[in-house]
């Protein structure tokens, strides 16, 4: 970039960026200090202004880095896919998905293959005189069959996994989930009914959040589950119908007034997993957010002594 023309300065090489530009046009009016002073003192502004820019653009970079990678599960930017199964059922709920797709797939390429042939064969001017043809046994029973095949191969695997959702076998811990407008609380039933407690879970504010926390994901107290564990979940609600939803571990279940309902998971990876209310609840029902950690079991085991359990 060439400053005065009479005094045949060369032009900065270095200048590859448009967002110097004006910090050196400021410079170029600057009456006070030399012509040369004024490239030098022009070009450390560009060479602060450029570092500056990338230290942003590292600052940003890093901070989503830790957002994606320091959470288990959590949903991310554009996605359009399952979240990663971490329990038994999103397992056969996302096999099964699998399963319809290749099924859907097939079917789709299958009509396409024979709408295109139709359309070749038996168009009007191969076929000035049309056929009259209105049965073909052989046809009709393919056309039959075929679909009930595919119920088939559809209805079992679907039916499998039903009963696999219903209920846990040989649960080992019990947690009761309880909802509220807007927010959920967690019960710990334990044998000596006097040591039984339960605490609330809100969501964190954003002018409350610390860097790597998810806006409208993280609470300030989290569900903790300690890892291969078989955990049934009993959900119930005080006031409207909420529905207590984690994707990653297959969970959907309503909380109705006045009713339990029961569902479970089993967490082989230690983490956090996200998700919330899933049913219209009210004006903040993006509010309630839920946050399942699971940690070792002697982690899990301190926290009960923390909690006064022994």
């Amino acid at each position: 970039m060439v400053l005065d023309s009479t005094h045949n300065l060369p032009s900065s090489s270095s200048d590859l960026f448009r967002g110097s530009k004006d910090s050196r046009n400021k410079c170029e009016n600057d009456s006070v200090v030399s012509r040369g002073d004024s490239l030098r003192h022009c070009e450390e502004r560009s060479d602060a202004a450029i570092q500056k820019k990338y230290n942003w653009i590292a600052t940003a970079l890093s901070g989503f880095a830790m957002t994606t990678t320091a959470m288990a599960s959590a949903p991310e930017p554009w996605q359009i896919n399952f979240q990663p199964a971490a329990s038994p059922m999103m397992e056969g709920i996302t096999e099964l998905h699998t399963l319809l797709l290749y099924i859907i797939r097939s079917v789709a390429v299958v009509v396409a293959l024979l709408l295109g042939w139709v359309i070749y064969k038996f168009r009007a001017s191969r076929n000035p005189i049309p056929s009259k043809t209105s049965h073909h046994v052989i046809l009709e029973i393919i056309w039959t069959l075929l679909p009930v095949v595919i119920l088939i191969m559809i209805g079992i695997p679907s039916i499998k996994l039903l009963f696999h959702l219903d209920k846990p076998q040989d649960a080992q811990m019990t947690i009761k989930v309880i909802a509220h407008q807007w927010y959920w609380s967690y019960e710990y039933p334990q044998n000596d009914v006097s040591k039984t407690f339960t605490y609330d879970s809100y969501m964190i504010e954003d002018k409350d959040l610390k860097p790597g926390q998810l806006r409208l994901l993280e609470v300030d107290n989290r569900a903790m589950v300690p890892v291969n564990t078989t955990v049934r979940i009993l959900v119930t609600s005080t006031d409207v119908l909420h529905s207590f939803a984690v994707p990653s571990l297959g969970i959907k279940k309503d909380a109705v007034p006045g009713r339990i309902n029961e569902t479970w998971f089993r967490i082989a990876k230690e983490g956090v997993y996200y998700g919330q209310c899933s049913e219209l609840c009210g004006t903040r029902h993006g509010f309630m957010p839920i946050a399942i950690h699971v940690v070792s079991k002697a982690q899990y085991d301190e926290w009960l002594k923390s909690k006064g359990i022994t």
